[in-house]
This record gives structure tokens, C-alpha cells and sequence, in this order.
């Protein structure tokens, strides 16, 4: 069985839960052919996957929203960028459907969410899975007529499916489809490097790892001065253009290449962030208290502060709070009004996917 899964390159956390399901599929069906096609750069999935038997594919399915920073997106960007992906979209669809009949065996498509994956499928005469919180109707459709067309194409493309595997945090979605759905989807922790686990266990303060997705966001390291009782981690990636000051605070530590946030995340005592699914996903599984920066003009953003609310301990701050250093680390977190969601969601999809292809092929 070929398992293709077209994953959206809209920043990361869409190929990071992709990739958790795909490795809980190669522990269920290790003699299935699995395949990550992304757009995202291959370093990145190869950190994600960790599983070099879990075949890539460069390909960019779709735009989503062009990001000005983490916690704002720039229309004008994304509507030129929509376009330009039409015109490329044929020939992909057809170079990977010629590449996918090659392969010999019967094949199911996973969108994680781009529309094109619904093209791909008709090419092909192939089912189709839906995994996703959204879809890119419903993000394009509040903002306004210039993205109507592609409000609706994008939920005609969803209507195509046979089955929505729906993620928790989760908009409309109304395509007609059969649901499951599923708990929290995230990866599980990979052991730390013995060094830095000794410079993590010597840590007097409590330890806070601050994650604004793929693109960062630049924080001066006068706001970190301001937490000296606390330690900060930050990824590689984060603030590197300030790298060297922020790297002379006895109060902060740069995560090493090649380590997720989720590897050190169940060693903190809080999350300083922006609303993302997988950072949701990781520190609600393992526990972890979220101090999260409010953000507007991505509809998925209020789906997500509803769902902290209702099933993670946090704290919410406004952009002015979090430029100010007014991080509230010192504050109890709120608790949440509902019970924690189950932690096992890519185990979920996994078993979903397994037995849909069991009672089908």
C-alpha cells in the first residue's frame, strides 16, 4: 500500500503532525510505502520524520496564508502567490501522478489541506482522506471578495473527499463528509543530548521555552533581562538576528540544530508563544502551562484561544504585553473550564487510516 500524503506549506505545525501520524502508520504497517510531499525544506522534514524509510517528495501544494511574521499575514503577498500556484499546479499533479502510478500499488492520498490534493486523487482514480482543524475555505472566506474564488474552490476541492479525519481545535469544515475525530496530534519526545540535559537538570530557575513557529519573531533581550529568575530555551532558528547578544544572557539557552521543542518541552514549567496547533497539541500532552500572544487575522487563531481556554492551564497576552515583557510568568496559570483532551491523536489516525484501507482494498 502507497500512503501519499500532500502536506500544506503553510509554516510547520502541518507537517509536524503529519509526520507524527505517518510514524505511528510505520509502526502499524512497516511494509506500507509511506511518503511526505511538502514544499517545506528537506531538513526540516528530515527533523520532523526522523524515519529515513519514510520517502519525501518537493512539491508545494498550496500558499495559505503568506506570513509578514508570526503573528500577522500579508493578503496582497498571498493573493499573488495563489495565482502563480495556478499556473504551476498542472504540471505538478501530473509529474507526481505518473511518479505515484510508477510505484506499482494502490494508493490512498492524504490532504493535510491543500485543495490540490482532491486534483490529485481524480487524476489518479484514487480515495482521498481529509486530515485537518481547517480548511483554507474557511480562512479565505472572511477576508473579503478577493479571495472568494478561492474560498470556493477550496470547498469544492474538500467535497471530493471520502472521509475527514477532524483534528481538535477545529472551524466549520461542512464538506458532507464522514468524520472521526481525533484528540491531540503531536509527536512523541526524542531523548536530548547529555549535555545539554546536564545544563537543563543545573538550572535553579524555572525553565520557559519561548516558540514563535517556523518564521520566529525577534524579541530584544532587554524583555528577557526583565525574567531573571527564569530560564529561557529558544530554538536554533528563533531571533537570529540578535543571536549573539541574546546568546551572552546567563538566563537563556539556544536549542542545538537538529532538536525539536517538543524534545525539551515536558522539562518546562511554561510555553511562551503564539497560538499554533502542534505547540498547542505538544504542551497540552505533556502539561506544560501556555502564556500565549493573541493574534488577529487568521481565523484559526480564535478556534485555537477557545480551545486553550477550555481544555489547557494558560495565560493570555496581547501583543502590547508580550513587546513590553509583560510575560506574566509570575502570575498562577487559569485552569481550564473542560477536561484535558485525549493525547493519543496520531495514534488515532493512524488505526483510522489502517482500518479505512483495510475495509476497502
Amino acid at each position: 500500500m502507497l500512503i501519499y500524503f500532500c502536506s500544506s506549506s503553510h509554516g510547520f505545525g502541518h507537517a509536524a503532525r503529519d509526520a507524527a501520524v505517518l510514524q505511528q502508520l510505520r509502526r502499524l504497517r512497516p511494509e506500507w510505502t509511506l511518503v511526505m510531499s511538502s514544499g517545506l525544506p528537506s531538513p526540516v522534514l528530515n527533523l520532523l520524520l526522523g524515519d529515513a524509510a519514510i520517502e519525501q517528495r518537493s512539491c508545494q501544494w498550496d500558499v495559505g496564508m503568506v506570513q509578514a511574521d508570526a503573528l500577522g499575514v500579508d493578503c496582497a503577498t498571498t493573493l499573488r502567490a495563489l495565482d502563480e500556484l495556478e499556473q504551476r499546479l498542472p504540471a505538478l499533479i501530473e509529474a507526481e501522478a505518473l511518479w505515484i502510478a510508477s510505484q506499482g500499488q494502490p494508493v490512498l492520498i492524504i490532504g493535510d489541506i491543500p485543495p490540490a490534493a482532491a486534483a490529485l486523487a481524480q487524476r489518479l482514480d484514487a480515495p482521498l482522506v481529509w486530515m485537518s482543524n481547517f480548511g483554507w475555505d474557511d480562512i479565505y472566506r472572511p477576508l473579503g471578495s478577493a479571495f472568494q474564488r478561492w474560498a470556493d474552490a477550496a470547498a469544492e476541492a474538500y467535497r471530493c473527499g471520502d472521509l475527514l479525519l477532524r483534528c481538535p481545535f477545529d472551524l466549520a469544515m461542512h464538506w458532507g463528509l464522514p468524520e472521526q475525530r481525533l484528540g491531540l496530534v503531536c509527536a512523541s519526545p526524542r531523548p536530548i543530548p547529555a549535555d545539554l540535559e546536564a545544563c537543563l537538570d543545573a538550572q535553579d530557575a524555572p525553565l520557559v521555552l519561548v516558540g514563535f513557529g517556523g518564521l520566529g519573531l525577534s524579541l530584544l533581550r532587554d524583555l528577557f533581562q526583565l525574567w531573571p529568575n527564569h530560564h529561557f530555551l529558544l530554538p536554533a532558528s528563533a531571533d537570529a538576528s540578535q543571536a549573539p547578544e541574546l546568546a551572552a544572557l546567563p538566563n537563556l539557552t539556544f536549542l542545538p540544530d537538529g532538536l525539536r521543542p517538543v524534545d525539551v518541552l515536558g522539562r518546562c514549567s511554561r510555553f511562551l508563544g503564539k497560538p499554533g496547533f502542534s505547540s498547542f497539541c505538544e504542551a497540552m500532552a505533556q502539561g506544560v502551562g501556555m502564556h500565549v500572544v493573541e493574534r488577529s487575522g487568521f481565523a484559526e487563531a480564535s478556534a485555537l484561544m477557545d480551545g486553550l481556554r477550555r481544555h489547557g492551564q494558560h495565560r493570555c497576552l496581547s501583543r502590547q504585553e508580550l513587546d513590553t515583557g509583560a510575560w506574566q510568568l509570575d502570575q498562577p496559570l487559569l485552569a481550564p473550564s473542560e477536561a484535558p483532551l485525549s493525547a493519543s491523536g496520531a495514534e488515532e489516525a493512524a488505526l483510522a487510516l489502517v482500518g479505512w484501507v483495510a475495509s476497502r482494498f
